[in-house]
């Protein structure tokens, strides 16, 4: 590559761990990892504390970006400062498929200011994504799940072959996509190939916000 420095940019989830993997096994240079905000309250699925801790233990600056309306100039504006202060020429995302049938909105945006979008995930069937997670060895626990799909039971559950097995049997009966790409599920990486060290966490009281499960982290 005549430039190999990339962004990831982080969810603190599986998909953009993946995505750093597969990322460095490409070649790529991981420079930052850098979360947009769109002025909307923390994701409570992913919370920042715990992708701070995320970035301190895969040795990588870490840095979050507010965006404001209108979005699209906003997030260009945002790619425009990243490229011309770290010398980037790739942004590495998770993203696995179209989001209700529009085209790729981090693709469009990179090619709007002359930046290249690896993602390394696109279109691969679901059950392989999920089985390279426990193939490389993330351990990603559920942090989020929704009803009617999962019952609460399912917080806190570790992405093992057996809970893939169970997610498949999921999918026959109420059809939840198997990487939650419509909204069923979050989760979050608690170590994996990178990470120094595992994320410390303690599983707390749970709650529930109109039929969403949560940790209260």
């Amino acid at each position: 590559m005549k430039n190999n420095k990339a962004i990831v940019l982080w969810t603190g989830g599986k998909d953009c761990n993946l995505a750093l993997h597969e990322a460095k096994l490409a070649g790529f240079e991981i420079i930052r990892l850098v979360t947009f905000s769109i002025g909307e309250k923390e994701m409570r699925a992913h919370p920042s504390k715990l992708m701070e801790q995320q970035a301190k233990s895969l040795h990588l600056p870490y840095e979050v970006i507010d965006l404001q309306e209108p979005f699209e100039k906003s997030y260009e504006e945002a790619l425009v400062r990243l490229k011309e202060t770290y010398g980037v020429e790739t942004i590495v995302t998770g993203d696995i498929a179209e989001v209700m049938e529009q085209p790729n909105w981090i693709t469009n945006r990179c090619k709007a200011v002359g930046l290249k979008a690896f993602l390394p995930l696109w279109h691969l069937d679901r059950e392989v994504i999920l089985n390279k997670l426990v193939q490389y060895h993330f351990k990603v626990i559920f942090s989020c799940v929704k009803a009617p799909w999962f019952t609460v039971d399912w917080l806190g559950r570790e992405i093992t072959l057996e809970s893939i097995q169970s997610l498949k049997e999921l999918h026959a009966i109420n059809a939840v996509d198997l990487c939650g790409e419509n909204g069923e599920y979050h989760t979050i990486v608690l170590n994996g190939p990178g990470y120094s060290e595992e994320i410390p966490f303690r599983r707390t009281e749970t709650y529930e916000d109109k039929g969403t499960f949560l940790f209260n982290f």
